[in-house]
């Protein structure tokens, strides 16, 4: 292990509607928003910073390596622990977001759900099982 790779403190989203993703992330995660621009929004949920980027910027960013098209299968999937999923997938539906899956116990110990954001993005909530 790299020692010095152990602060993860942002997480890059290619987003095909900035302005979209913004309104998600603030209602669905009462992200704050710590920057702002034409192509770019940074928003704070908890301890991370979710870096959402028009998908257009992306290839500065990355090439020469490829950005992935819209729609494109998933490659990455973000989990947030909480301490109810049944009442957090509740809160969702009431804010009117469409879940993936669950909720579902998985037999290694957690309970799951799945929902999308504005560009495909999986977040995957998960509560630890007794």
């Amino acid at each position: 292990m790299i020692s010095s790779l152990d602060n993860v403190e942002a997480i890059t989203v290619f987003s095909d509607d900035v302005s979209a993703s913004r309104e998600f992330y603030t209602a669905v995660f009462a992200a704050s928003i710590l920057f702002e621009d034409e192509v770019s929004v940074a928003l704070r949920i908890g301890a991370i910073v979710i870096n959402v980027l028009a998908r257009t910027e992306a290839p500065a960013l990355v090439a020469p390596e490829p950005v992935a098209e819209s729609g494109a299968a998933a490659s990455v999937m973000l989990t947030v622990n909480v301490a109810d999923v049944d009442a957090v997938c509740a809160a969702l539906r009431e804010s009117g977001v469409d879940l993936v899956n669950g909720p579902i116990d998985r037999p290694w110990g957690r309970r799951t759900a799945v929902f999308l954001d504005p560009s495909g993005l999986p977040w995957e909530i998960a509560q630890e099982l007794a």
